[in-house]
């Protein structure tokens, strides 16, 4: 991987973009809270997440495409989110970044042995 080149993602972007990736076309607020309250001690606040989720679309991570309006939503309409090309490239490119970064690890456990360090 070019590190000049890639693009690492903030935890929180990443965290998005992977729940966003998972739940496929079913991403909208509430599934996108749930999937990361499962993944992360993080607590985020709905203002948040929407604040994050239209950074990641004008960054031109993801998409936001409107649903049809509901009865049970006051006639609102849910926002869906997906993933753009340029989302997916950035995701794959961080998960690169950290597999590389955890194949240091067991190096540096190593290293500390051969110092007398524990």
């Amino acid at each position: 991987m070019n590190a000049k080149k890639a693009k690492i993602l903030t935890l929180n972007e990443e965290m998005l973009l992977t729940a966003i990736s998972n739940l496929e076309d079913n991403a909208y607020g509430v599934t996108i809270m749930a999937k990361i309250r499962e993944i992360s001690p993080k607590e985020i606040v709905f203002g948040t997440l929407y604040n994050s989720l239209d950074k990641l679309v004008k960054k031109g991570y993801v998409i936001a495409n409107a649903g049809e309006p509901t009865p049970e939503r006051g006639g609102r309409r849910k926002v869906y989110y997906a993933l753009t090309k340029k989302g997916k490239t950035a995701l794959n490119q961080t998960k690169k970044f950290h597999q590389t970064l955890w194949e240091w690890i067991p190096d540096i456990a190593s290293q500390s042995k051969k110092n007398g360090q524990k």
